[in-house]
């Protein structure tokens, strides 16, 4: 008996594995797509590369804001009707996406697709890993971030031929189905709301195995609330620095297919573009195992100063070489830092409050994830369209991350 039950997989790596193909499916088809969508909407004569990448912007600010609500949806109630609703807007959103012919139909729109896409993606899903691990949390969340890389080199391209191939008023509508049918039968069939719920500790203890004789085990539960964390130099840090790295991020990753076709043809593109999701993919899988050997904080600090670097040298448009390490070192660092933000607000705050802590420092950087995209069409433009100058504010904006990461100081561990 005691062999069966020593068998048995934690159901928490059960979660990590839904929460993969979640993000897999919400990442892909919203997060690293955006470049085909302003792509193809900027071809429209209503439209410039501007204004489609301020939609792209309000995708993420309309998305911050629906973290705050999502956070406490998620952190009181079943998190699987958040995520379905959030799947369900999104699949409406990009079913209409390609028919919009104003602006203030196409910002309509990405303000609704952006609500769908936080209250399916990485708030509910990093809260639930939080919840489920503790010791092995750091490699839990790289395994289930993953999938926002793995959606980028799998259904990124995949999206590139449906678009040239069926047109966008066609595959518009086919990709808001795969991100429904990706989203909600996994969601529903895998995920729970915490282990308690099915008689477990996180990583895996029985509740049953701790006598009353024992002493209480430590628990991430004893962590701070919100109110408490917000008197903290580190909490405005780190949430401040995420404003500068995510403007250079999303706006690097929002632009990069029209970067990489001024280099190369139509097919080169397509394989171009999936070198930064791969080597996240890499680097992300690397990171979960070399948090654990060093600390959080100084890992962070080297993966933004390594995205700084390759926005630094995708703007110099030297060769097709610089262009492909540029995209493989940007995406080594871009499947870090996401991963990084939850960890060091749950190593720094613990469980207790976390999602409306993660919330709120999500809202704040998606003040950057929202002006990226936008500035650097804007400096596109002013730039007599090329993409040089874009991509060196992107990486002024990364170094900018890094000096005020810094100021943060160092992960004081409180408990409440």
């Amino acid at each position: 008996m005691s062999d069966e039950k020593t068998s048995q997989i934690y159901y928490g790596w059960k979660i990590v594995a839904a929460i993969f193909v979640l993000l897999t499916f919400t990442s892909g088809l919203s997060f690293y797509n955006h470049a085909i969508y302003l792509n193809a909407l900027a071809e429209q004569p209503a439209f410039t590369v501007s204004i489609a990448s301020s939609a792209v912007s309000i995708f993420f600010f309309t998305g911050g804001i629906t973290g705050l609500f999502v956070a406490k949806w998620v952190q009181e109630y079943d998190p699987r009707i958040c995520i379905s609703a959030g799947a369900l807007l999104s699949f409406l959103s990009l079913s209409v996406l390609a028919y919009v012919t104003t602006t203030w139909q196409l910002f309509l729109v990405y303000g609704l697709f952006g609500a769908g896409f936080s209250a399916s993606s990485l708030i509910p899903a990093t809260t639930l890993v939080t919840k489920w691990f503790r010791r092995r949390r750091a490699m839990a969340l790289s395994i289930s971030s993953t999938g926002l890389s793995l959606g980028g080199v799998i259904l990124t391209p995949l999206s590139i031929l449906m678009v040239e191939s069926l047109g966008f008023e066609i595959a518009g509508p086919l990709i808001g189905v795969m991100y429904l049918l990706g989203v909600i039968p996994v969601a529903w069939m895998f995920l729970r709301v915490s282990p308690e719920s099915m008689g477990l500790l996180p990583d895996g203890e029985k509740l049953i195995s701790q006598s009353a004789d024992e002493e209480p085990r430590d628990n991430d539960e004893d962590g701070l609330y919100l109110r408490d964390v917000i008197r903290g130099r580190f909490f405005w840090g780190v949430s401040l620095a995420y404003i500068f790295i995510m403007a250079a991020q999303v706006g690097g990753i929002a632009h990069q297919y029209g970067l990489v076709r001024e280099q190369l043809s139509e097919a080169e593109t397509a394989i171009a573009v999936a070198i930064l999701p791969v080597f996240s993919i890499i680097g992300r899988l690397a990171g979960g195992w070399i948090v654990d050997q060093i600390s959080i904080r100084k890992f962070a600090i080297i993966m933004m100063i390594l995205q700084a670097s390759s926005l630094s040298l995708l703007s110099t448009g030297f060769s097709v070489t610089t262009l492909c390490v540029g995209l493989a070192v940007f995406g080594a660092s871009v499947g870090n830092l996401l991963m990084l933000q939850p960890l060091l607000i749950a190593e720094a705050f613990g469980v207790k409050d976390y999602a409306r802590i993660f919330s709120v420092s999500n809202l704040m950087s998606s003040w950057g994830t929202a002006m990226g995209p936008a500035v650097l069409g804007f400096v596109y433009a002013a730039n007599t369209n090329l993409y040089q100058l874009p991509y060196m504010v992107a990486a002024i904006s990364g170094a900018l991350g890094v000096g005020l990461f810094l100021a943060g100081g160092k992960i004081i561990r409180l408990t409440g």
